[in-house]
């Protein structure tokens, strides 16, 4: 079994999101920088190509590392140059909720002409506040909002994809089997449960943590992170079936763009397979835009293909865009010492309890 990094998988993770502000050491030249790899020749394409398959899909995940400011700049200009040929794409957010695509559609509506920059500023301002981003940090929030403001600059459709951030804080403290049975009712499920695929998965989730493994906290990760793949596949697939009606007559409709972190794409799991399970019918394709990795490798060794049992092969996405890290830096070597106050405490714990 190949494991693989998994750095974006939930935003709930402190640790994860604590890489962002690593401090940066010198960045490597490597080949790869740039390319666009086609996973199933393992050739590289032209941008050219990679657009005119986009344009052939209903459903395009324009995968990422949440924090790398040039994942958001390659998203963009994907974004733009469907614009350009004369698409209308749905924008849908992993970092906007379901319910709150009520505010975004109120963005979009927003008349940018006869704007001054004070008037730009206060709608930015509120809508941070509305979305409930004061927390966190600019640059953080000005790779969305710059998605935002595209979208509403070219007259286009914005949704957000997934559960409330109290629906997730909810999930995470107590787990699906402790929340109440109302909080349930509200919270969408696919029933797709396999124990293969869940124990590989909080693998994944202990080396997200560096190692740190605490059962209890693993599995309510766990339940958090399969909700939200339930929740953003539903919303996916309803943005699927109401394109057609709320497309703009003066272009093609979509395709739906989703912008969403590679942890719940990687190998056609996560979210992919489960709009595959709501409607096996839509036609998905997954650029995985893709840090190249601390260490010098060749193509190959990006596009080793998953190895589980139950599962077919697959590699990572249908297409890899490799771009620079944002740190070279390990970030559990940031953390070691208080890991291993926590895995002490653990062991402490696991002995009370026996």
């Amino acid at each position: 079994m190949r494991s693989f990094t998994f750095l974006t998988v939930l935003a709930l993770i402190p640790l994860i999101y604590s890489c962002a502000s690593a401090p940066k050491t010198v960045m490597r030249e490597d080949p790869l920088i740039g390319k666009i790899m086609d996973t199933s020749t393992g050739k590289p394409v032209l941008f050219a190509t990679l657009m005119d398959q986009i344009a052939r899909h209903e459903v395009v995940y324009l995968s990422e590392k949440h924090d790398n400011p040039m994942h958001h700049a390659i998203q963009h200009r994907i974004i733009q140059d469907l614009v350009d040929s004369g698409r209308s794409p749905v924008i849908g957010f992993e970092f906007f909720s379901m319910e709150q695509t009520p505010l975004l559609l109120n963005l979009m509506d927003s008349i940018k002409a006869g704007h001054t920059p004070e008037m730009e500023a206060a709608v930015e301002t509120r809508m941070r506040e509305r979305l409930g981003w004061e927390d966190q940090s600019d640059e953080m929030w000005a790779y969305y909002w710059d998605l935002l403001i595209l979208a509403r600059d070219n007259g286009l459709t914005a949704a957000g994809l997934d559960l409330s951030s109290t629906q997730k804080r909810r999930i995470t403290r107590k787990g699906l089997d402790k929340i109440t049975p109302i909080e349930k009712r509200q919270i969408f499920s696919t029933d797709l449960s396999d124990p293969v695929y869940e124990r590989y998965m909080k693998e994944i989730f202990t080396a997200v943590h560096c190692g740190m493994d605490h059962g209890r906290m693993t599995s309510r990760l766990y339940d958090t992170w399969k909700a939200r793949n339930d929740k953003m596949a539903l919303s996916i697939t309803q943005l699927h079936d109401s394109l057609a009606k709320g497309a703009s007559p003066a272009a093609p409709p979509g395709p739906i763009v989703v912008i969403m972190g590679n942890g719940h794409t990687e190998y056609g799991l996560g979210v992919v397979d489960r709009v595959n399970h709501l409607n096996p019918g839509i036609s998905q394709l997954n650029l995985a835009i893709t840090e190249i990795s601390r260490e010098p490798s060749g193509p190959d060794a990006y596009m080793e293909q998953l190895d589980l049992d139950g599962y077919a092969p697959a590699p990572p996405a249908d297409y890899l865009w490799f771009t620079q890290r944002v740190s070279y830096e390990d970030p559990c070597e940031r953390f070691k010492a208080s890991l291993d106050r926590m895995k002490q405490k653990s062991k402490a714990d696991l002995k009370k309890e026996e």
